[in-house]
């Protein structure tokens, strides 16, 4: 363990947030720097708990106490070791992940628990800094071709480690860039995209090709790909957004969150947007529907883009603010939090259902809602409507950031013919193959909405059961 004492001595801290005033001009990353000095101390705080139920609470099994003790001995080199032996982009999940494994810290028990995504984002980028991540070119090349057809995390994640098998890899994405929804999804103010461009380049030169602007199923047919390739790995993940079916969907003014935050990071990259195809949020009245965290990254893009007021409302009642006895730990708790994004403006409100919107000559105008209760019947929680709740807003941008239905079916999951659960994923077995031999899966578009660190986990599982499909047996590892 890092010190002994470590947990007595020092208390919890975390990164300062940028000046609200200064952020919400620009979309650079809003944590400033952290001391190293700190971070030392943060590392120590990790005590010698005899089971470290952190590993049950990271899907990727980091070995967390080691690199926490790495970090307090000031051993940087060995501590990205053992963070990249589980871990394929700790700088995308030191950002990004909402940190399961500080719920499943046994310090959080009864104390606030160790700080270890600040560690983990820091541990990697200090390693880039000085130069220590490189290309890990595999010593024998095995003449097999594996397909990788998307570019999100669980792809990448797939792609590096069959790249480090020794295949040939091209990975497939249907966008102009690659990245997925870390390229497109995640505004730059929560993660910088210069991350991806340096992973692309390190995977380039692990042997790993690029092909953006391909639309498997629509540009290719996926079933000749399937002809060209030994092996494929579907990792579209979930993008049927979940839709308002009220009166009114149809009043111009109304964008899914997909369909409003990759204009956004298109512009940030350069790419010129016309502004009759951008949508922007500037001098308007904003309301989000939906209060997860693709509900706050639209917040914090419409407050920079000049909203004028913005309402973000979700379904659900409000979390507590402590951990609900129904979630004991170690379980990863639904608590209230607030986000950069909820700390730069908006309001938050809960338990409100859309009844239906209004608008004038084709243009959306109000919204129209009224509040909701959840009451227990037979043993199920039931939405009721409170009388005399209803209520409207005026409304110029509304905004739909509700969650994520399952993977598109047309196209290449068609041509492919791959059985589908009973939720619409993608069916697959413990190696991750599908129903059809040599088309294996992984991320969301098997496991439904999830977690960027749980993406990963399946790209380096189905990269495994890839490899052994293709060679017999396999070195690759596997998260716990």
């Amino acid at each position: 363990m890092a010190k002994p004492t470590g947990f007595m001595e020092f208390g919890r801290q975390t990164p300062t947030r940028r000046p609200v005033e200064q952020r919400v001009h620009d979309w650079l990353e809003v944590y400033e720097a952290f001391p190293t000095e700190h971070l030392h101390q943060q590392a120590a705080r990790c005590m010698d708990c005899g089971i470290p139920f952190c590993h049950q609470g990271c899907p990727l099994g980091n070995i967390i106490p080691d690199w926490n003790d790495l970090v307090y001995r000031d051993h940087w080199h060995e501590a990205i070791e053992r963070l990249h032996a589980t871990n394929n982009f700790p700088e995308f999940t030191g950002r990004l992940c909402p940190a399961p494994c500080e719920a499943a810290c046994v310090l959080g028990i009864n104390q606030d628990p160790v700080t270890i995504k600040l560690v983990e984002q820091t541990i990697v980028d200090h390693a880039w800094r000085e130069g220590w991540i490189k290309p890990e070119i595999a010593k024998r090349r095995t003449g097999k071709r594996v397909a990788v057809i998307g570019s999100g995390p669980a792809g990448l994640a797939a792609a590096q480690q069959l790249a480090r098998a020794g295949h040939d890899v091209t990975v497939f994405e249907r966008d102009d860039r690659i990245g997925g929804l870390l390229r497109y999804g995640i505004p730059d103010f929560k993660m910088q995209k210069e991350h991806i461009d340096r992973r692309m380049a390190q995977m380039e030169a692990e042997g790993v090709t690029f092909r953006p602007s391909s639309n498997i199923g629509k540009d290719i047919d996926a079933r000749e790909l399937l002809k060209q390739f030994d092996a494929l790995c579907l990792t579209g993940g979930s993008t049927q957004a979940r839709d308002l079916e009220v009166p009114g969907r149809e009043l111009r003014g109304v964008y899914k969150a997909m369909e409003y935050l990759p204009l956004q990071n298109k512009r940030n990259a350069g790419d010129v947007v016309p502004d009759n195809t951008f949508v922007s949020a500037k001098g308007k009245r904003v309301i989000i529907l939906g209060g997860g965290d693709t509900g706050a990254d639209c917040l914090g893009t419409a407050i920079r883009q000049g909203a004028t007021e913005v309402l973000q409302y979700e379904l659900l009642p409000r979390p507590s603010d402590s951990r609900p006895e129904t979630q004991p730990w170690p379980l990863y708790p639904n608590v209230y939090r607030v986000s950069s994004a909820h700390e730069e403006g908006g309001v938050r409100d809960y338990s409100i259902a859309t009844k239906h919107l209004s608008g004038e000559g084709g243009v959306l105008k109000k919204l129209h809602a009224v509040r909701v209760e959840f009451v227990n019947e037979g043993g199920r929680q039931v939405m009721k409507e409170m009388p005399g709740s209803e209520f409207e807003e005026d409304c110029d941008l509304l905004l739909l950031a509700m969650g994520f239905l399952g993977p598109e079916r047309a196209g290449l999951l068609e041509q492919l013919g791959v059985e589908l659960t009973e939720r619409g994923n993608v069916k697959a077995d413990a190696n991750k193959m599908t129903s059809v031999p040599g088309v294996f899966t992984a991320g969301d578009m098997t496991r439904g909405q999830s977690l960027i660190v749980w993406a990963i986990a399946e790209g380096r599982t189905a990269a495994r059961g890839i490899d052994a499909y293709l060679m017999g047996e396999s070195a690759l590892p596997a998260p716990l």
